[in-house]
């Protein structure tokens, strides 16, 4: 965590030079007071006759000390502030970039809810023991070490008493932070517990609602809770003993500083006022071990925060930009664009060279979009293969649909093309080239993806479907609208696009959402749009509608579709029907009706056996 705190060293610096003039000024009011009581009120030095100039004129430089201790202060603190805060701005900025980076699999690893805590939480204790570390640790050492000076300058019988009380201190802090120290980290493992369970409740809300399952899940965030709290008044209660035990010892050092004191005093070895002032210093010494004692827990807290943190800044995301450069990617892609051509003008010998130079033209349109799948096999961490040896080609502007049981693969075939997840063996190419050597950038820059559930943000109508290209006209963002059938509902809203969306899009119906996410796929204008079975919430003329759109207006971008429906893919160029991982059969509807009878079951469980042919 050093390295952020490097950029502000300034302010980090500045803080505790300021916070040395506070703590000196503490430490010169004990013998100020002394002069006073000594000289002043009792003049000891002056035949017992009291001097009231002396009182005024030390009491004013009392004050102005104050004053001037008061301004170091008041600096110290905004400077300690301002190194504190910006370190913890970069770090939860940098904590937050590295979790947008991380593969699915990782998140998962992590969990969302410890994400957050991470990210929140242990960002401000780090925060706080950072702005503590610069300020307060050199407030607390300066009064310590220049106490234990004055006070031992002041009579060495007083020193003995400081003497035997800091080890007992020391051994108390020692006994009791060795105890509280572990529970910090499994403090933050109970926090990502309870947020774990509030983050699925707020978003599975209505599930809970639906299957009235508050009981249960009140239930359910109580236990995380109470064991947060068992944890935290464990703490406590350690924290509870220690204190009184440290207090105890103050006490009882006063009490002998008061007793010597006396004794001295009587022999005329000490002056009352330096008793005072002794009794000052040692006040100051133990409870500056207190605090450090203090700072110590705090620091732990903070060090188990930055551990954590750490995890977090330093996990290097599975998913990494390919080696290729852009340059390199659009040089190989031209080569297949001119071997295309080259094939062509040699079917086309006889054609004119008007002709040939227009289908060169027709080649480099088409080409772009191609994903072909060689010997793919996928699993998920620790887990059962979920696809075994696919081998496929989508051609360019191709529409293929794709079908199977649930569990049968679907979705994670989709998933390897913008590299969500990388094959465990195989290869996925996209135009020619592996996906793992394209620039992740470049790579998803060509695919839009829509899925079942859709991830409406909380902002207007304009914005979520302008989210993936936020340079779209409006006469843009009105035609992936109409694309997407979904004019007709946003029309009917009395702001129209501009309607704000509640968080998660919960003013929204199932099919609404889908058309807004749709039409933000539309928008983004791609080689390749997925649809993973986004549109089951819709009725069956508005998805014929939305797919003949999607042909007449994009005849050029290659099209994979994931349906649970016959009818939603039963006008693609080709069917793919996936059973455990494995490619069943391929073909047109009229083809697979004919030759695959896992097809046909699937068609007569959905048709009634009834043909549509």
């Amino acid at each position: 965590m050093w390295k952020y705190l490097k950029k502000y060293w300034f302010f980090a610096l500045l803080a505790p030079l300021f916070m040395l003039g506070e703590a000196g000024m503490d430490l010169f009011q004990p013998s100020l007071m002394a002069t006073i009581v000594d000289d002043g009120v009792l003049g000891l030095n002056n035949g017992g006759v009291g001097n009231l100039q002396i009182v005024i004129h030390t009491g004013l430089q009392m004050i102005g000390l104050i004053f001037v201790g008061a301004m170091c202060g008041i600096l110290s603190g905004v400077f300690a502030n301002l190194a504190a805060q910006r370190f913890g701005n970069d770090v939860r900025k940098d904590a937050f970039s590295s979790i947008m980076h991380f593969s699915f699999s990782q998140t998962d690893h992590f969990t969302t809810g410890s994400l957050i805590t991470r990210v929140t939480n242990d960002v401000t204790q780090v925060q706080n023991m950072v702005q503590m570390v610069i300020r307060g640790y050199v407030r607390t050492m300066i009064l310590l070490i220049g106490g234990i000076i004055c006070m031992t300058r002041l009579n060495l019988s007083f020193g003995f008493v400081l003497l035997l009380a800091m080890p007992l201190i020391v051994v108390v802090l020692i006994l009791f932070l060795s105890k509280i120290t572990p529970n910090f980290t499994i403090l933050q493992q109970r926090l990502d517990d309870v947020n774990n369970v509030m983050q699925e409740n707020v978003s599975g809300n209505r599930v809970v609602k639906a299957y009235h399952q508050e009981g249960r899940e009140q239930e359910r965030f109580g236990t995380a809770n109470q064991k947060l709290i068992e944890t935290q008044l464990r703490i406590l209660f350690l924290l509870n003993y220690m204190n009184p035990i440290m207090n105890i010892i103050l006490n009882l050092s006063v009490i002998a500083i008061i007793w010597i004191g006396g004794l001295k005093a009587e022999t005329w070895e000490v002056q009352p006022g330096h008793v005072m002032a002794a009794i000052t210093y040692l006040t100051q010494i133990l409870n500056a071990l207190m605090r450090l004692g203090m700072m110590f827990q705090n620091i732990s807290r903070g060090m188990a925060s930055s551990k954590r943190l750490k995890e977090v800044i330093d996990t290097v995301p599975e998913i990494q930009d390919g080696e290729m450069t852009l340059a390199t990617i659009t040089e190989k892609i031209a080569v297949s664009d001119a071997d295309m051509m080259t094939e062509s003008e040699g079917k086309g010998a006889t054609e004119s060279e008007e002709e040939i130079t227009e289908k060169r033209e027709d080649d480099r349109i088409v080409i772009h979009g191609q994903v072909e799948f060689r010997h793919v096999s996928f699993a998920y961490a620790g887990h059962e293969e979920i696809l075994n040896d696919i081998n496929l080609t989508i051609a360019p502007g191709e529409t293929i649909g794709i079908l199977g049981m649930t569990g049968s693969g679907k979705t994670s075939l989709i998933n390897l093309i913008p590299r969500f997840y990388d094959v465990t063996s195989g290869s996925v190419l996209v135009d020619g080239v592996d996906v793992r050597n394209y620039p992740l950038s470049e790579l998803r820059g060509k695919i839009a993806v829509a899925l079942q559930k859709s991830e409406i943000m909380q902002k207007s109508i304009r914005e979520n479907i302008a989210w993936g290209n936020s340079e779209s006209s409006e006469e843009e963002i009105r035609k992936a609208a109409e694309i997407a059938q979904a004019m007709e509902f946003i029309a009917s809203k009395e702001e129209g696009l501009d309607t704000q969306v509640a968080q998660s899009g919960y003013s929204l119906s199932g099919g609404q959402k889908q058309r807004l996410a749709i039409a933000r796929a539309v928008l983004k204008r791609v080689e390749i749009l997925i649809l993973d079975d986004s549109t089951s919430a819709l009725d069956l003329k508005t998805e014929g509608r939305l797919y003949q759109c999607l042909k007449t207006e994009y005849p050029d971008i290659t099209k994979i579709i994931i349906a649970q429906r016959i009818a939603s893919v039963r006008d693609a160029d080709r069917i793919l029907v996936l059973e455990d991982g494995r490619i069943a059969a391929c073909g047109s509807h009229d083809e697979l009706l004919s030759d695959s009878s896992i097809y046909r079951d699937i068609y007569e469980s959905q048709m009634g056996g009834v043909s549509h042919g």
